[in-house]
């Protein structure tokens, strides 16, 4: 508990890939540590304040700079846009034309005409924006400068 207090809501928030191996890593460093009779205490906490010092580091560093940013968050794309399926994004996602459709029907919107994006964004979720609705053109603006 007191290093998920120490880390912050961010390690138990959404997490973005490097979030997510550091708090594995975490995972596995203390199972080793519980179940590895070899392992030292202080070894295993070593282990911890690196891990959790790194995190500290790499985020800290990750909301100054953007070339880090870069290197270690995906920015959020469009995967469907006004009618279109945006094949090329869709593919360097890995997604495909059944998983927008999907995500639109988990928000209730009974098909593609319905729906103005569909977007990934950086944790992986699928965001999308209705026809009409009010952060339409803000977050169409914002995914567009990006691309």
């Amino acid at each position: 508990m007191l290093i998920l207090r120490t880390t912050g809501q961010r390690t138990l928030s959404t997490l973005n890939a490097f979030d997510f191996i550091i708090t594995v890593t975490i995972g596995s460093t203390f199972a080793s540590l519980l179940l590895a009779g070899n392992v030292a205490l202080i070894d295993g906490i070593v282990a911890f304040v690196m891990l959790v010092g790194l995190q500290f580091v790499v985020t800290w560093m990750t909301s100054r700079s953007d070339s880090i940013k870069k290197a270690v968050k995906n920015e959020p794309r469009l995967l469907y846009y006004r009618g279109e399926y945006l094949t090329r994004d869709m593919r360097k996602m890995r997604i495909v034309k059944e998983e927008i459709e999907q995500a639109i029907r988990s928000t209730g919107q009974s098909s593609v005409d319905d729906v103005e994006a569909a977007i990934i964004e950086t944790n992986g979720n699928r965001s999308v924006i209705r026809k009409g609705s009010k952060a339409e053109k803000y977050v169409i603006e914002v995914v567009l400068k990006k691309e």
